[in-house]
């Protein structure tokens, strides 16, 4: 089989999502890049994960065409080829509609820093990219939602190897990382976080932030270069 271990790769990490409860029916979806090739591999559109298998998956260049399968790529296809060419340090991308990230999505919120256990992935509010404007929406959507996304991180000084995550306005939540399987796990750190800060605000709408101490205690105990969180050397 022609690309077998990247083809196995993207399966292994779609088949991910409804473990995690991540998506209901066919709604997301998992890519995993290879740099040197200059293809990913992705799930192909509207099929069922219980009838995916990694020849299923679909390879397609970092300008969205097709270099082998025999299925149509996801719908979203043209947006993880903008953000992998653009975004040399990425593996892996991931698009759901997950209840929760996508909720904050259509309220067209930032999800703001409450509590330790976003602190421990992010030191920042997971933004909220601006709704599309009609002339993106009329040209070439997926295509341009990758642009959506970019933009959204260029407007706000937002680093995409610090921060793995962003909700599409009215969209949805899309996640990365180095590898796919990093990308999944940041899937399921971002709607997680996206239910603590929903039953928060419904706890107390007045809740404060979190303060900056403890941001930046909770980040550097697991990512600073003194780092104590964990075993050593794994």
């Amino acid at each position: 089989m022609e690309y077998k271990e990247l083809r196995e790769e993207a399966y292994e990490a779609n088949m991910q999502l409804p473990k995690l409860g991540l998506v209901l029916f066919t709604f997301g979806n998992v890519s995993a890049a290879d740099r040197n090739n200059a293809v990913f591999a992705i799930k192909p559109s509207g099929v069922p994960y219980e009838e995916l298998t990694p020849a299923s998956m679909v390879i397609v260049d970092f300008d969205g065409h097709t270099v082998a399968g025999k299925l149509r790529p996801s719908s979203d296809t043209q947006t993880h080829a903008v953000l992998y060419k653009h975004w040399a340090g990425i593996g892996g991308i991931v698009h759901t509609h997950s209840t929760y990230a996508t909720a904050w999505a259509q309220a067209q919120r930032d999800i703001p820093v409450f509590g330790t256990t976003h602190a421990d992935h992010t030191t920042v509010d997971i933004p909220c990219a601006a709704p599309m404007d009609d002339e993106r929406i009329s040209g070439h959507y997926e295509f341009q939602t990758g642009f959506q996304i970019m933009d959204c991180f260029t407007a706000k000084n937002l680093d995409y190897q610090e921060l793995e995550m962003i909700l599409v306005g009215n969209h949805a939540p899309f996640t990365w990382g180095k590898t796919a399987a990093k990308a999944v796990y940041n899937s399921a750190v971002l709607e997680t976080i996206a239910k603590m800060a929903l039953l928060t605000e419904q706890i107390n709408p007045s809740a404060p932030r979190l303060k900056q101490s403890l941001i930046q205690k909770h980040w550097q105990r697991k990512h600073g270069s003194d780092a104590y969180y964990g075993q050593s050397g794994c």
